[in-house]
């Protein structure tokens, strides 16, 4: 495994990240503990969940899960760096009571303290708003977090879903109260075949110093392979794969995709975690495996070299939108 500095921060960070969506509603407790007992074993030392994992009456399941991973002992806690979220509503049956969700100081003291219960830990390494609260000021927000990391419950603090502009503001306002870190990662939709966050959202986080962490590597399944295991194992797209491809233009662009990296002897699924892995300001994308062999292929990526003759093809099928600001400026 290679590791790299979470943004500007002194800790180190595997090049993937173990994302756990799925522990729960897809894959069982015992299977769960198997793939992060096999993600540490491979050097993957960034595990990522929320607090809403689990969804609908099992929100808080998945970080239930990794407790009970950690209370097995082995120095498993030690050698997490662990990242959950705040924001969501955590009522099982829809509408949070009032100040239940999202940033508000309440909320946020709140939600911390149930997840390290969930969680059987004392502390969280990196403490992520999962959306912009566009109602709660960053000076509660930051005097909130200050109380926390005093505390000790958590380390640093980072975001997800942020616009450019607001990653830009929370940091302005964490540097103007002092003493307080600012946000040291950020968490979007990054991919070969979505890179508007190549506008903003990077630019923004780069200048701030934060880690970019990609989710939805292979937005959806559909930089996967998706094409080719319809026609050669029969397995129909589903989600927003199978929406994508209903599209005759994208499923044009996804075939071009299928055909190059053939051509190149490279693995589709493989290949976009590997174009991820060489974007400045990438620390590292999210895989979410729901079983281990799928582990094992994110693992393959980290190797990969990308000959310059398939990225410039790569760029050629999903052109990003080049330099910021020229690409809406001029």
């Amino acid at each position: 495994m290679k590791y790299t500095q979470l943004g500007r921060t002194g800790l180190k960070v595997s090049r993937l990240v173990l994302g756990t969506m799925n522990f729960g509603p897809q894959t069982d407790e015992a299977d769960s503990h198997a793939i992060m007992d096999a993600a540490l074993d491979a050097g993957i030392n960034y595990f990522d969940t929320a607090n809403v994992y689990g969804w609908g009456e099992n929100k808080g399941r998945t970080e239930e899960i990794i407790g009970n991973w950690f209370a097995k002992g082995g120095e498993r806690r030690d050698k997490v760096v662990l990242a959950t979220k705040v924001y969501g509503n955590m009522a099982a049956d829809g509408d949070a009571w009032p100040n239940h969700d999202k940033l508000s100081a309440v909320n946020i003291r709140r939600a911390v303290d149930a997840s390290l219960k969930r969680l059987q830990t004392d502390y969280i390494d990196v403490y992520q708003f999962h959306h912009v609260d566009r109602r709660t000021p960053f000076e509660e927000i930051w005097q909130a977090i200050d109380v926390l990391v005093q505390q000790g419950k958590i380390l640093y603090v980072g975001s997800s879903n942020f616009p450019g502009y607001k990653i830009a503001q929370a940091n302005e306002i964490a540097a103007r109260r002092g003493g307080t870190i600012g946000l040291v990662s950020e968490q979007c939709l990054y991919n070969l075949a979505e890179r508007r966050a190549e506008m903003e959202v990077i630019p923004a986080a780069q200048e701030y110093g934060l880690g970019v962490i990609p989710w939805s590597p292979l937005h959806g399944g559909l930089l996967g392979g998706v094409i080719k295991k319809e026609v050669e194992g029969g397995r129909r797209a589903s989600g927003r794969a199978a929406d994508a491809l209903a599209n005759t233009a994208i499923r044009a662009q996804i075939q071009s995709y299928e055909d190059l990296l053939d051509k190149h002897g490279v693995e589709p699924g493989e290949a976009a975690l590997a174009w991820l892995l060489t974007r400045p300001g990438v620390t590292g994308p999210i895989v979410g495996p729901r079983t281990a062999g799928q582990l094992d292929s994110a693992l393959r990526a980290v190797e990969l070299e990308l000959t310059d003759d398939l990225l410039t093809g790569l760029d050629e099928i999903f052109p990003g939108p080049g330099p910021s600001p020229e690409a809406f400026a001029w």
